[in-house]
């Protein structure tokens, strides 16, 4: 084999291996109630998305929020961790991708409450609603993104 063939087939393997090492999709660990329809709905959101996910069905949700700084006015149905973010409520999967590849210095993102509309409350009605971010001193959360019809 000549040396250019080598260096070329070298050159696509090494493409090859950078690619699906930068499209391996980060691990987040969801917990929520066992009992709750909608988190698991979010949760085929993520997967379809591309996110491994660790599904964890505590019975003490609140606890998770507490150990993890969510404050009960940017509470959810569920909390999630990935990459070190909290990720609270129904958060669309393209604004957890784009949290991760900005690495903004928040604690995490949030959708309070539980909108019509967003991940994993389709339920026909569709409501404006806020992704937000926070961060652990006194600053009011920042908007995110925002979902308006």
């Amino acid at each position: 084999m000549s040396q250019n063939r080598l260096i070329k087939r070298l050159g696509v393997t090494l493409l090859a291996a950078y690619s699906l090492n930068t499209l391996a999709a980060p691990t987040i660990d969801v917990h929520s109630d066992p009992n709750c329809g909608c988190c698991g709905a979010w949760v085929s959101h993520l997967e379809e998305a591309g996110f491994d996910v660790n599904h964890h069905r505590d019975g003490d949700v609140r606890a998770i929020k507490m150990a993890n700084g969510v404050p009960p006015e940017l509470a959810s149905c569920h909390t999630a961790i990935v990459d070190g973010y909290v990720i609270e409520g129904h958060v669309p999967a393209s604004d957890i991708q784009r949290l991760l590849e900005e690495q903004p210095e928040v604690v995490g993102l949030t959708v309070p409450g539980m909108p019509h509309g967003s991940p994993g409350m389709e339920t026909g009605r569709v409501d404006d609603y806020a992704v937000l971010s926070w961060t652990r001193n006194a600053n009011p959360p920042a908007i995110f993104s925002e979902y308006t019809q």
